[in-house]
């Protein structure tokens, strides 16, 4: 349930062919930077302007005029970055994605058609097909003790030796308004959190994470 293959259509995405290098989402976060500044580099200069130092955006995405864009950054055709939307830089921005009011990311990949459009936070994570999160949720991606993340699954444990590790999100993931996944969440494929949740482990795909931190399977 946490790793690529399993997580994520890869085809929705210019991250296909970097992501398939790993097994297991984590393992991508250190190098999105460089990747996406490879990415860049190569990109159709027809279709996409430089507008600034590594920073790419195609020529049908649209920018509000107050949203600050950090390098390096892509962002890909039909997305919408809102006002106020503040992208730190190593972000790649899909394709029809909407990045809204407010919202912050960093070191982050988002897939096709993710919306992340109020007030949220999205750090060293990665966001896959259509996953939606909630007004107001976030990926706590530092922990409060400042200790190694570690992905835990009941009995299973992941050591990622990262500091700093966010959510993935499956495709379809849907999160709850005023959520907060933990450092080292993993959300399955098609799976919805409950508002007002704090989520930490592995949620199952097809699954509902319900007040409390009881997980139904759909139905």
């Amino acid at each position: 349930m946490y790793e690529i293959k399993e997580l994520f259509d890869l085809k929705h995405t210019k991250a296909e062919d970097f992501l398939s290098q790993f097994i297991y989402p984590w393992q991508a976060l250190g190098q999105i930077k460089d990747f996406i500044i490879r990415l860049g580099e190569s990109l159709d200069k027809n279709d996409f302007n430089e507008v600034s130092d590594k920073v790419w955006i195609h020529k049908n995405a649209s920018v509000s005029p107050s949203a600050y864009i950090g390098a390096p950054c892509i962002i890909d055709d039909g997305s919408e970055i809102r006002h106020c939307a503040f992208i730190r830089g190593s972000a790649l921005i899909g394709k029809n994605c909407v990045v809204g009011n407010s919202t912050e990311i960093k070191n982050s990949i988002l897939f096709d058609n993710v919306q992340v459009p109020h007030y949220n936070y999205v750090g060293d994570s990665i966001l896959g097909y259509k996953a939606h999160m909630g007004a107001g949720s976030i990926t706590s991606n530092v922990k409060s003790d400042s200790s190694l993340v570690r992905i835990k699954d009941g009995e299973k444990v992941f050591e990622t030796a990262l500091k700093k590790c966010g959510a993935f999100l499956g495709d379809c993931a849907e999160i709850g308004c005023n959520s907060v996944l933990n450092p080292g969440t993993v959300i399955g494929k098609n799976s919805n959190v409950y508002p007002l949740s704090s989520v930490r482990g592995v949620v199952p795909e097809n699954s509902i994470y319900k007040t409390g931190g009881v997980t139904v399977t759909k139905k």
